[in-house]
C-alpha cells in the first residue's frame, strides 16, 4: 500500500509528521492493506493564521483494487483528531465494500451448488 501525504500551505509537512502519519495509517487499515493498492492524504488549515474550531481538515483517498477511489473527508481540532476521524470513516466504508463483495460471492456460490 503505497501512502502518499500533502499538506496545505499552513501545515508545516515536515519528516516527522509525514512518517507518523503515514505509521497511524499504514497500522489503522492493516486488517484491510490487501486490497488498498494507495492512500492519498491531505491535510489542511481551513482557517490559516486564524483559531479556528474544527478548522484542521484531513482529506483520505484510498484506492482499491479493480474500484473506483473512495474519498472521505473529517474536519477536527486539530490534525490528529481530524486524521484519526478520517481513517475511521475509510475503515468503516472499506469493510463495508468488502463486506458486500464477500455476500454476493457467498449468494452466487450457494446458488451454483443449487443448480
Amino acid at each position: 500500500m503505497n501512502i502518499q501525504i500533502n499538506t496545505g500551505h499552513n501545515i508545516q509537512g515536515n519528516e516527522d509528521l509525514i512518517a507518523n502519519f503515514s505509521r497511524i495509517i499504514e497500522n489503522s487499515l492493516s486488517r484491510v492493506s490487501d486490497h488498498i493498492t494507495s492512500v492519498e492524504v491531505h491535510m489542511k488549515d481551513e482557517d490559516g493564521d486564524k483559531n479556528g474550531r474544527n478548522d484542521k481538515r484531513c482529506m483520505l483517498e484510498a484506492r482499491l483494487e479493480g474500484r473506483q477511489p473512495i474519498v472521505v473527508t473529517n474536519n477536527a481540532a486539530n490534525l490528529n483528531e481530524a486524521l484519526d476521524g478520517a481513517i475511521d470513516k475509510l475503515l468503516n466504508m472499506i469493510e463495508g465494500i468488502l463486506g458486500r463483495q464477500q455476500d454476493l460471492r457467498r449468494s452466487n456460490a450457494e446458488q451454483s451448488d443449487h443448480e
